[in-house]
Parts: C-alpha cells; sequence; structure tokens
C-alpha cells in the first residue's frame, strides 16, 4: 500500500505544476457548484420558500420528499431557524421586504406579525372543502391564530403543560386516584410529603419557569389582561386563588424551592422519588421512556391539569403555519400548508418528534391513539386556552416567572404579588395603550414601533437562552 507522499512520479511525468493544477482544479469545482444552482433555480418547478424554527424545523425535511412527489412543479426550500434567533430574524426580514412565502412560527408570536400587517389572511382559502377544517382541531390551538375574527394561522403542533406523576408513590401515600381539584391536589401533595418525609418533595414547580404559575392563573374566569390587552388583570379574585395555590404549594414546603438547573438532572430526581409530580409538556414523555430504568416504567403516568372545581384549563402552546404578506407563490406555499395539515401527516410528525398533533382526527393513528401517556395530553388539549393575544405577552410572562419566585420565596404576599404584576403589566403595555387610546397611529404601526423597542430586551432574553413562551423548550 503506498504510504501517504510517496508518489514516486517527477514533476512534468503526467503531473500539473501545483499551482495551475489547484487553479484549474477551483475553477471546475465553481462551474460545477454554479451549474448545480443554475439547474436548481432554473428547473422549471416553483420554489417556496419555507422557514420553521428548531428541532421541528430539522425533521420536517424528511416530510417535504413526499410533497415534492405530489406536486411535481413544486420544490421547497427549508430554511431552519434557531428558536433563540428566530424572531430577532423575522423582524429584520420584514424590515428588509424578505420574507419567505410560508413559516412556522410561535403561537404568541401570531398577533404581533398579524398587526404588523405581515400576514396573509387565510379565511377564503379555509371555506375550500379540501382546506383544513377548523372543527377538528382543538379550539384553543385554533384560536390562537384568530385575531379580531380573522384567521391568520393553522396550527403546525400544540403543546400544553400538565403533570407527570409516580403512581407508585401516590399509591404508598394512600392516594388511589389522580387528583382533579385543587383541593384534591393539596390533600394529595401532603399525604406525600408526610410519606417521603423532610428531604424529598411531593411536586417541582420550577422556579425559573412561568409555565406553572399562568398554567393555574389561565383557569380564572377572568381573562389575564383586560380592555382589550390595555391592562393587566392579576388582581382578578380567579388569579388571586391561582397565586395563593402556588404560594401555599411552597409554605408548605410540598415543593422545593428550586428551578430546573439547580437540579442535576430532572429524570434522574423524579425516578428516584425527590418529588412525585412534575407538571411539564409532552416532549418529556420520550425522556421518561428513554431515561427511566425498565423497572420504573410502569411507575410513572400523566394526568390532566387539576382545576379549581374539576379538570381545569392550561396553556395552548406550539407553532402554526402562517402565509407571510406578498409571497411570490402563495398558491404553492398554501398547497404545503394544506398537505402539513392533514391528519396522517401529522401523525407521521408526531413519530418523527413527539409532537402532539393539534387536529383530533390526527390522534386516531393507532400509534397515537395507542400511547397510554398521551392519553392526559388528549383530554387536556380540549380544555387548552390561548395565551392573550398581544405582541407584549413573552415580555409580561417573563414578570410572571420572576414575581412567581418572589412569591413562592415569601417575599411578597399575595395581595403584593398581584398588585406588582399588574403594575410590570400596565408599565410593559404603556405605549400600546397611549396609541391605541388616542388612535394616533393605526394598530400595525404601533406594533412595528413595540417590536423595535422590544429587540434589545428580547436579545437579553435569548442570551440567557430564554425560549418562546409559546414553544416548549425541550429538556
Amino acid at each position: 500500500m503506498r504510504r501517504a507522499g510517496s508518489d514516486t512520479r517527477r514533476a512534468g511525468e503526467g503531473v500539473e505544476p501545483a499551482p495551475r493544477a489547484w487553479a484549474l482544479a477551483a475553477i471546475a469545482l465553481c462551474a460545477a457548484l454554479l451549474l448545480g444552482a443554475c439547474s436548481q433555480r432554473d428547473d422549471g418547478r416553483e420554489r417556496v420558500r419555507f422557514w420553521a424554527m428548531g428541532y421541528e424545523g430539522e425533521q420536517v425535511l424528511k416530510l417535504i420528499p413526499e410533497f415534492e412527489r405530489r406536486n411535481p412543479g413544486i420544490r421547497v426550500e427549508v430554511q431552519q431557524l434557531p428558536i433563540t434567533a428566530a424572531h430577532e430574524k423575522l423582524l429584520t426580514a420584514f424590515a428588509g421586504d424578505a420574507l419567505p412565502d410560508v413559516g412556522a412560527i410561535g403561537n404568541t408570536w401570531i398577533s404581533e406579525f398579524a398587526l404588523l400587517d405581515a400576514l396573509t389572511p387565510l379565511d377564503a382559502r379555509l371555506t375550500d372543502p379540501a382546506a383544513p377544517q377548523r372543527q377538528d382541531y382543538f379550539f384553543g390551538a385554533w384560536d390562537t391564530g384568530v385575531i379580531d375574527g380573522t384567521t391568520f394561522a393553522v396550527p403546525w403542533y400544540v403543546e400544553t403543560r400538565l403533570p407527570y406523576y409516580r403512581r407508585d408513590l401516590l399509591e404508598q401515600a394512600g392516594i388511589q386516584r389522580p387528583p382533579t381539584t385543587w383541593d384534591e391536589w393539596k390533600v394529595a401533595m401532603a399525604a406525600i410529603k408526610r410519606e417521603v418525609g423532610p428531604k424529598r418533595y411531593a411536586a417541582l414547580f420550577p422556579l425559573n419557569e412561568a409555565e406553572p404559575l399562568l398554567n393555574l392563573g389561565i383557569q380564572a374566569p377572568e381573562p389575564l389582561l383586560r380592555e382589550d390587552g390595555r391592562y393587566g388583570n392579576f388582581r382578578s379574585p380567579g388569579f388571586k386563588r391561582a397565586l395563593s395555590f402556588y404560594r401555599e404549594v411552597f409554605d408548605k414546603q410540598w415543593a422545593p424551592l428550586a428551578s430546573n438547573t439547580q437540579i442535576a438532572n430532572v429524570w434522574n430526581e423524579f425516578g428516584r422519588g425527590y418529588f412525585s409530580f412534575y407538571v411539564n409538556g409532552p416532549w418529556n414523555i420520550a425522556e421518561f421512556r428513554n431515561r427511566l430504568p425498565a423497572d420504573l416504567q410502569s411507575s410513572w403516568m400523566t394526568m390532566p391539569l387539576p382545576g379549581e372545581h374539576g379538570p381545569g384549563a392550561s396553556v395552548a402552546g406550539g407553532a402554526s403555519f402562517v402565509l407571510f404578506r406578498g409571497a411570490k407563490r402563495e398558491d404553492a406555499a398554501w398547497k404545503l400548508i394544506a398537505y402539513l395539515s392533514e391528519p396522517d401527516v401529522q401523525a407521521k410528525f408526531h413519530e418523527i418528534t413527539g409532537d402532539l398533533p393539534p387536529r383530533r382526527s390526527a390522534w386516531n393513528a393507532p400509534k397515537l391513539a395507542g400511547d397510554v401517556y398521551a392519553r392526559a395530553f388528549r383530554d387536556q388539549l380540549e380544555r387548552a386556552r390561548p395565551a392573550p393575544k398581544v405582541p407584549e405577552w413573552e415580555r409580561i410572562a417573563t414578570e410572571v416567572k420572576l414575581v412567581g419566585e418572589q412569591l413562592a420565596n415569601g417575599r411578597v404576599s399575595v395581595d403584593e404579588a398581584a398588585a406588582e404584576l399588574d403594575r410590570r403589566a400596565d408599565r410593559i403595555l404603556e405605549k400600546r395603550r397611549w396609541m391605541l387610546d388616542h388612535q394616533t397611529l393605526k394598530p400595525a404601526a404601533a406594533t412595528k414601533q413595540a417590536a423595535g423597542a422590544d429587540r434589545s430586551l428580547r436579545a437579553s432574553d435569548t442570551a440567557v437562552g430564554t425560549a418562546p413562551a409559546s414553544v416548549g423548550e425541550r429538556g
């Protein structure tokens, strides 16, 4: 075998002088790349540009070949956006008139881009019997994309939060069935705490997440914001009852004063019984299956989120398809949305990613219908509600997390926490409120200025790894 560098031919014997050989090779390579690029651009097919975020943006590539087979005149170009950079990139593309034809954006972003007049209304297309049928979708998921009566988005996947629990530990504590009300949940947590002792806990409500408190708060009969999103409504009786429940969990030491990052491995700690309830999203079904030992696989389960008087509501998160206004190939882009929204395709996407389909009919797929851990999510999604549809919501949700941590640590009372949340929300909404109340600008212009003002704040959020409030952060 010839050793590296052992070519025995002398210069001039069938070997080009090195500089000339490299130059010719580089020219040939560039020509080949240009020819390939030109052949892609000039292959006669419509080119649909599709932007999608995170893990889903990578995995959706597996579904594109079938779409192109069915639609030989269309070629899809998928660009995957990192979650923490996606919002800034979309705003930059909007400002530069460079948005793609179709995108999958976080549900809490829909209102912002609708008010920016960056999205195409979809109601006319949805009258087609072959289009996605809204009655097949979970209401909360669909309603997220409806702004002032106009539909701007079609849900792609949906997520919500509910408790994972150790049913063996509940049984040891004398709890025979999962709780369905707050009072039953408190009884269960108190019994578990008595059983496990002072060094372990009944639940984990991570203090670095707003979702545990928000999912309790959205169960209130009053909205989280009032007067069409002009003011916070956290001093409402219903939200204050949620704050009281949340505070009691920590006061009674049913949950540790800890964030996810302060626990080395939440799956291992759940497995060893450090806590028995863990409120989190559907991606953890796969994590618990993969990470818990075989002898514990029959000891855990999911359950609907308890409510004040029965099974409670929760926040509908996830991502949705939108057509960006000015799309050059709008009809072809709509065909892509319709294809990815087919129940069979949604079921396939669930198999690939573990994401939950927003269409009820997709849940009839044998693999999903037979998943005992997903059943509670199917039930929960019937009660999921959209987050407030204002562009400032993610900033407000961050304040809910911060004030919730103060409440859990006993630094503020329930009344003080509610008042502080209203104060912070009202400050965040001040510019929007002034513009809308004085009618000095159209809502779109007000939102565009607010979006620009938010950029530095969002950048500071992403610097510490904050994911969009509508898109579940895996882990």
